[in-house]
């Protein structure tokens, strides 16, 4: 049980590892982009304020993309559809019932303050909403049996040899963001989970690319190095919003954003 509780803290820190240069936002629209990945640092309450109003400038504007979530689970996509004839223009109602009746938005592990505002322009502007997370219980399941019982045969084909650099380099952004303390084993089944949910995400937004999308996720999904974008088909603009500095070219546009005051995140692992 212990095991299992450290496994799902670690997979929630999944995907959240260090941003990449900063950059000025551009002026053209989002709208100009069929798919956009649009990142967060998800503490960071200037960058989510900056995202939500480059994102309201380009719907009010006329851009109408679906809206990809990593906040929802993938199997939670029926219950998000049903929720909206109901819903109305509730957006506590559509996340009440994103999670589930037996999951508390604030035990969720996502701060809904933040995210809210997202899921109120999607119903004030008709947008769909799309759950694009592979679900913290799957990619636990996932490291401990492998792809093929979790996504099936065909994910275990595509998953089976990833290229070698993207697996060196995950593997390098799980033990960095776990200060260097977890052992090899856990590092290289967490990065194993992490390519699978970044190629979960990527299917899930190539199947709304069409009438355009834009992806809600953390910088490390979206990055095109180790992220996202690597297993689209479709053509993406990556927008990283960062605090720091990091590798060139992980994104498309970096935007500068104030570090948020945390505790150290390496004492817990002392």
């Amino acid at each position: 049980m212990r095991v299992a509780i450290v496994f799902s803290v670690l997979l929630g820190l999944a995907g959240c590892t260090a941003p990449g240069p900063r950059a000025a936002w551009p002026p053209e629209r989002l709208a100009a982009h069929r798919v956009v990945l649009l990142g967060e640092v998800h503490d960071n309450k200037d960058g989510h304020a900056g995202r939500l109003a480059a994102l309201t400038r380009a719907v009010v504007g006329g851009w109408r993309p679906a809206l990809a979530m990593e906040q929802f689970d993938r199997e939670r996509q029926g219950a998000l559809d049903a929720a909206r004839p109901r819903c109305g223009r509730d957006p506590d109602c559509v996340i009440r019932a994103g999670l589930g009746d037996d999951v508390a938005p604030a035990a969720s592990g996502w701060d809904w303050t933040l995210y809210r505002p997202l899921v109120a322009l999607a119903l004030d502007y008709d947008l769909p909403i799309v759950a694009a997370n592979l679900s913290r219980a799957d990619a636990a399941r996932l490291m401990r049996e492998g792809v093929a019982p979790v996504l099936g045969d065909a994910w275990a084909a595509r998953l089976a040899e990833p290229p070698a650099e993207l697996v060196a380099a995950q593997r390098r952004e799980v033990e960095a963001g776990h200060c260097g303390k977890l052992p090899a084993a856990v590092v290289a089944r967490m990065a194993d989970a992490q390519i699978a949910r970044d190629a979960v995400m990527a299917a899930i937004v190539d199947a709304y690319a069409a009438r355009g999308v834009a992806l809600i996720a953390g910088n490390g999904h979206v990055r095109r190095d180790v992220g996202v974008p690597r297993w689209l088909s479709a053509k993406a603009l990556s927008v990283g919003y960062v605090e720091e500095a990091a590798a060139p070219g992980a994104f498309d546009v970096a935007v500068a954003i104030a570090p948020q005051p945390r505790p150290d995140p390496c004492a817990a692992f002392r």
